[in-house]
């Protein structure tokens, strides 16, 4: 019992930690956008940065370098627990060369046939001027998959010495690289100018800092490359579905611009925008809580603790889905919030509308995002990364008939629709086949715990949007003082409602959480 409570107390010091970097990060992010938004509105240019981002996505992905952590940090906690360093160090050296040396190769492949792809993964971006931005983008930002592979085992070091503080600023200076790169050379190279800073962000948050962060923690690198080493190979088993399978994450942004690109030009760059404000949610509630979560999920399912794991899961997730509630305060607000944070500089009312008819249709899908990044771990911590991966393959070429026809009907709305239909299959799925696979017994108290939030939250959201038509006539809500009014004000009805309905319905999670809040805001 108190190896519980001490494990579930460091969780919450990481999960602090890795939240207050999150929370940081998304800020960051928002000036990141609504920099972008000034320079580029919602039109073709940006459409062509975000496009650029397709290939290096795949290559980041093909290596793997997004779950690293996930991946590794088992294998090398094996060797610390042995009180063997020095085969830990070895097996990082022989999978930081090997893997280093395929994604060059893959670099230097796509480099030279970057026009050639950009057409096949965005075929809609006919534009010959977008076209061409598109692919020299596209060039300039590939470099910073070798910054994101190398430092995201430099951060799986430190994961597993449970150091979490230098990693948790890597996502803060990459995007402050990207802020000043659009701002440094904006004014003469337009959005390319951003690229540039996508490269300089990740040499220094993602490289450079994390290598000095892991060397802190002892890491010795050396030029070993074995391919026939045991936990070389247990590291591939484990990795290689991750590299064919479809995550969530990664086709969700692959997917928005592929479809996107058939659409009326601004239409990727509208999706990304709405995308991102819900990001900020997903990233507060789920990233943050799941990265911190991750190593003593591994822990217990080492020890075999299957009940505490359980445990700790449905806790976990009874928390995320409290985002419900948050995400249609969001959705009631939905002009008022992307009026206030992008409407500026190139970006006019009629970006603002585009942006906003998208949005309300992406939160819906936030809780499913959120706990599909929790979820999943709990069979990486088990070591069976296959599974998932299957499930999440077979999910994303289920909906791609959903994607094209709800394009067709609903435009950029049916996008986003079908992202967060995808988000719910996927991840609802998972969990089921969790409690069957792992015996979960208390599982049935998440599902009754989402539904009653949903019912609460579907009755907050009809009160708010009959609440905000009178409103309407208060605030002039196409100027920023009257956005902020209007913001505000629902924002305190939505706090007294949620916590009243806690308070009144005698909800234990909400009460817990209005607590956890107000003792942080004091």
């Amino acid at each position: 019992m108190t190896s519980s409570k001490n494990t579930l107390k460091k969780i919450g010091v990481a999960s602090f930690i890795m939240m207050a970097s999150v929370f940081a990060s998304r800020i960051i992010g928002l000036f990141r956008e609504m920099t972008i938004a000034y320079a580029g509105g919602a039109g073709g240019g940006v459409d062509a940065y975000q496009v650029a981002f397709i290939i290096p996505e795949i290559l980041n992905h093909v290596v793997a370098s997004g779950f690293l952590s996930v991946t590794f940090i088992p294998i090398f906690s094996g060797y610390l627990a042995q009180k063997d360093e020095k085969g830990g160090w070895e097996i990082l050296s022989i999978i930081l060369n090997t893997f280093g040396a395929l994604l060059l190769l893959f670099l230097i492949m796509a480099f030279c046939f970057a026009p050639q792809l950009v057409s096949l993964l965005a075929p809609g971006l006919t534009d010959p001027v977008l076209f061409a931005k598109a692919v020299r983008m596209t060039r300039i930002i590939m470099p910073a998959q070798l910054c994101f592979f190398s430092g995201g085992l430099f951060m799986a070091v430190q994961f597993t010495r449970e150091q979490f503080m230098i990693p948790a600023l890597a996502p803060l200076i990459y995007n402050l690289g990207i802020i000043l790169g659009g701002l440094l050379l904006g004014p003469t190279l337009g959005m390319e100018g951003f690229a540039w800073g996508v490269l300089l962000g990740a040499f220094a948050g993602n490289f450079l800092l994390q290598y000095i962060g892991a060397k802190k923690c002892g890491m010795k690198l050396s030029a070993f490359i074995s391919l026939t080493h045991p936990d070389f190979i247990k590291y591939l088993l484990l990795t290689l579905p991750l590299m064919v399978g479809l995550t969530m994450t990664f086709s969700t942004e692959i997917l928005l611009k592929y479809f996107g690109s058939f659409l009326e030009e601004g239409s990727i760059a509208a999706l990304n925008y709405a995308l991102r404000v819900m990001f900020i949610l997903v990233g507060l509630f789920g990233q943050a809580v799941g990265v911190a979560s991750y190593p003593f999920m591994a822990k217990l399912a080492a020890q075999g603790n299957m009940d505490e794991l359980n445990q700790l899961l449905n806790t976990t997730l009874k928390f995320l889905i409290l985002v419900i509630p948050v995400s249609v305060l969001v959705m009631v607000l939905r002009q008022e919030i992307v009026f206030l944070l992008f409407q500026r500089g190139q970006f006019d009312a009629t970006a603002t509308e585009l942006t906003s008819r998208v949005l309300p249709f992406l939160m819906a899908g936030t809780v499913a995002f959120a706990a599909q990044t929790v979820v999943v771990r709990g069979y990486y911590a088990m070591q069976n990364t296959w599974f998932p991966a299957i499930v999440g393959s077979a999910a994303v070429v289920i909906s791609l008939p959903i994607f094209y026809g709800l394009m067709h009907v609903m435009g950029a709305r049916g996008i986003a629709l079908a992202l967060t239909l995808g988000a719910i299959f996927q991840t609802g799925l998972l969990f089921a086949l969790w409690n069957r696979k792992s015996n979960n017994r208390e599982g049935g108290s998440v599902y009754l715990f989402f539904i009653k939030i949903g019912l609460i939250s579907m009755a907050i959201g009809w009160l708010l949007l009959n609440l905000s038509r009178p409103l309407t006539h208060i605030f002039n809500v196409a100027t920023v003082p009257g956005a902020l009014a209007m913001c505000m004000a629902t924002t305190a009805v939505f706090t007294g409602l949620f916590v009243g309905s806690g308070v009144l319905l005698k909800i234990e999670e909400i009460q817990l959480f209005t607590k956890k809040i107000m003792a942080r805001v004091k």
